[in-house]
């Protein structure tokens, strides 16, 4: 999708987008072959050719911050088919809801490959460094209450600017809520062994360990996890729905850009031009 996108272009919006994609303009590549556009100076045109040739160059090296720092934050979705191994599904637990009031006591990283927690007070001081691999994050509401805590834990450290919060895509297809209740509504997800449990339960279960119940640690772990890797499937879901919207654009031009790479995206609906 990424190479379909010309939002991150100085001058482009969604209705741009749209107009250029029916066109027949669904590539970087096939935007830059064209030696004229209608309705654009040719200086202008120039100066979108030099900034595709630095979005390759960017993606080339790997600079998913070159996308986030130029697209809409609720577009940063579209990173992922490109970004996807890269990717760190991310989300924590704590003992408050204000990151002044509690600490960080668990954090779970799911990519690459791998899924591993982070323990308070053992191996939560490692988790900067570790995420320092990735170049996207992805959590569940992670702009208001993981990143904020990571970051009172972890002074030093800064977010990626490429950041896809899932509660708030999901809501843009219609999914509101809490992470569980949308796992439940769209069957994705798997919560062995942790049925049941919710936030207050994490705190709890972080009491109960600090007291000496070493199997309360073991399973807020199991729960930890369970929310980050859950994240992975949702993702997947959200960009192919997505990416859905937007096929009737390019087939009514006899193209669709989204068959390799993984699902596209569009901007939310565009309304219908009157008058």
């Amino acid at each position: 999708m990424l190479r379909s996108t010309f939002l991150h272009l100085r001058g482009i919006g969604p209705w741009t987008e749209a107009s250029l994609w029916r066109s027949g303009l669904s590539s970087w590549e096939e935007f830059r072959s064209r030696r004229t556009l209608d309705g654009v100076s040719p200086d202008r045109k120039a100066r979108w050719d030099a900034e595709l040739d630095r979005s390759e160059e960017a993606l080339r090296s790997r600079s998913a911050e070159f996308f986030a720092e130029r697209l809409p934050a609720n577009e940063h979705w579209r990173l992922y088919p490109e970004f996807r191994k890269e990717t760190a599904f991310l989300d924590i637990e704590t003992t408050s809801l204000s990151p002044y009031d509690g600490i960080v006591t668990v954090v779970a990283v799911h990519g690459g490959g791998e899924t591993r927690s982070f323990v308070a007070g053992d191996t939560l001081e490692e988790l900067p460094a570790y995420l320092r691999r990735f170049r996207v994050l992805a959590t569940f509401n992670g702009i208001f209450f993981d990143v904020p805590f990571l970051e009172v834990a972890f002074p030093r450290w800064v977010a990626p600017r490429a950041h896809i919060d899932l509660r708030f895509v999901l809501r843009r297809l219609g999914y509101s809520g809490g992470l569980k209740r949308i796992e439940q509504q769209l069957g994705l997800g798997d919560r062995s062994g942790v049925e049941g449990l919710r936030g207050l339960d994490a705190v709890r279960l972080w009491h109960d360990w600090r007291r000496g119940k070493r199997e309360a640690l073991d399973l807020l772990v199991e729960y930890n996890r369970a929310d980050t890797v859950n994240l992975e499937p949702l993702l997947d879901f959200a960009v192919g729905e997505l990416g859905n919207r937007l096929r009737p654009m390019f087939r009514s031009s006899g193209l669709d850009a989204f068959e390799s790479g993984g699902a596209g995206v569009e901007p939310p609906e565009l309304p219908t031009r009157t008058g």
